[in-house]
């Protein structure tokens, strides 16, 4: 795929899903942002791991809710990685089960701020140099519990098809400007925390290389006409 000398920063990258996204634009020859919260040692092996593939890497413990955090974690990657950002993949991670009935407000805040106040906040510290050059791309990732409701996960449902919609409104909003935005909706995913694990109709769970594949694919040069589109990847488990 033709990634390189892009740079990408990947939300929530430190591990599980977002690690293997990371690596594998690594492997296409982007430069790559890693980011986390709090987890520093899953942080800096990610980025060890991304250098080892031949490309640049940086590592920025930022909560992407914290706007004066994500400039200076947009600003740090212009510096050291020579460009601003080509590509952003919002990975909100945060999974909780609560019946509704038991789901306080700070948690109800908690999950909706981290995956729609964190993609608003990333995506509003990019898309200004996409503007400028004419080009960009922003990968959302939402999941099953957006496209189908789930039981006692009223706020992630919420906040994952706030997530969805979101996608379809950029990408009307900047499609003639050359950007595009797309969503990528995984579940049943073997170690990477997207929805629950089961067996799905095609008989196995997916691997988090899949979705990393499909991601990388469509932040790529052979991608440019597709746009506002949600992509399953789950097996057949939501047709």
């Amino acid at each position: 795929m033709k990634l390189a000398g892009n740079v990408v920063l990947v939300t929530g990258s430190g591990r599980r899903m977002g690690r293997a996204m990371a690596l594998a634009f690594a492997r296409n020859g982007a430069n790559v942002v890693v980011n986390a919260v709090a987890d520093r040692a899953s942080l800096e092996q990610t980025v060890a791991d991304c250098r080892a593939l031949g490309v640049q890497a940086i590592g920025c413990l930022v909560d992407i809710r914290d706007r004066a955090g994500v400039a200076a974690m947009v600003a740090q990657a212009k510096a050291d990685l020579g460009g601003p950002i080509d590509i952003l993949v919002n990975n909100p991670a945060p999974r909780p089960e609560t019946p509704f009935e038991q789901i306080s407000p700070e948690e109800w805040r908690h999950v909706t701020s981290t995956i729609l106040d964190g993609a608003f906040e990333c995506t509003q510290a990019v898309i200004g140099d996409m503007v400028a050059l004419g080009r960009g791309t922003v990968i959302n990732i939402a999941g099953l519990s957006g496209q189908a409701g789930e039981v006692n996960r009223a706020h992630v449902v919420a906040a994952k098809g706030g997530l969805i919609a979101l996608t379809k409104a950029l990408a009307h909003e900047y499609a003639a400007k050359g950007i595009i935005v797309n969503c990528v909706s995984p579940t049943r995913i073997a170690g990477g925390g997207a929805g629950k694990t089961g067996i799905t109709p095609v008989g196995r769970q997916g691997t988090q290389a899949e979705v990393a594949s499909l991601v990388c694919y469509l932040a790529s040069e052979d991608a440019r006409f597709i746009t506002g589109q949600v992509y399953a990847i789950n097996g057949g488990q939501y047709m």
